[in-house]
């Protein structure tokens, strides 16, 4: 018998909008129903996805980060990562959840920085050559509460940093983006804890039911 396809499971969302607790409830669940997991992150999973996601986060004192450099070591890390990490996995039956994905560049580098569309997928159309998510659990959260969330867990990294007009732009970005895909699983990440992962169970069943997996 054919060892069945893996999938990409991608939790996308503004800071503060739970998505480790999320990542969590969706790893249980997959492992309830005896399939294999691996967790990753982007950037991240490589170690040249670590040394991206590093120089993202962290600041650099006497020196700005271009957007267009931001944006182009992201998709370098992200290439690296598919080619590394994800399809592997996906040809091994593994089911890969990842917690961020290119939703996060559209939204950040597009919406935050302010980055031309068509360079970013000029950029993705070249290295990525239509690879993407099965599906995507998008956090849908007010970026002032997400704010207040990330102050209440103490230090803040470089993008955490940002403003709340930076990520009043991420947002409005998210929204334009997914309002055109039909692969996005849009969730009300203000409701409390307990029924935001009963939300993303109930879609689960769905998903795993048109999966045909017990």
């Amino acid at each position: 018998m054919t060892k069945s396809q893996g999938k990409l499971l991608v939790i996308e969302g503004l800071e503060g909008a739970g998505k480790t607790t999320v990542i969590q409830t969706i790893e249980s669940y997959l492992k309830d129903k005896h399939q294999k997991v691996l967790l990753t992150r982007e950037p991240g999973g490589t170690r040249v996805g670590e040394w991206v996601r590093s120089l993202i986060k962290e600041q650099v004192s006497g020196e700005t980060l271009d957007p267009r450099t931001e944006l182009l070591m992201l998709y370098a890390a992200r290439v690296q990562h598919i080619e590394e990490v994800i399809k592997p996995a996906l040809k091994q039956g593994i089911w890969v959840i990842s917690d961020r994905f290119e939703l996060s560049t559209i939204a950040y580098q597009g919406g935050g920085r302010g980055l031309p569309m068509a360079m970013i997928n000029q950029v993705s159309k070249a290295v990525l050559q239509g690879f993407k998510p099965d599906i995507t659990f998008f956090l849908d959260l007010d970026p002032a509460l997400g704010l207040a969330r990330v102050l209440q867990r103490g230090a803040k990294d470089r993008m955490e940093q940002e403003s709340l007009v930076f990520f009043q732009r991420v947002n409005d970005a998210y929204h334009q983006a997914i309002s055109g895909m039909h692969d996005v699983i849009q969730i009300d990440a203000s409701q409390p804890l307990p029924s935001v992962q009963q939300t993303v169970m109930a879609h689960l069943d769905r998903l795993i039911e048109s999966y045909a997996i017990s």
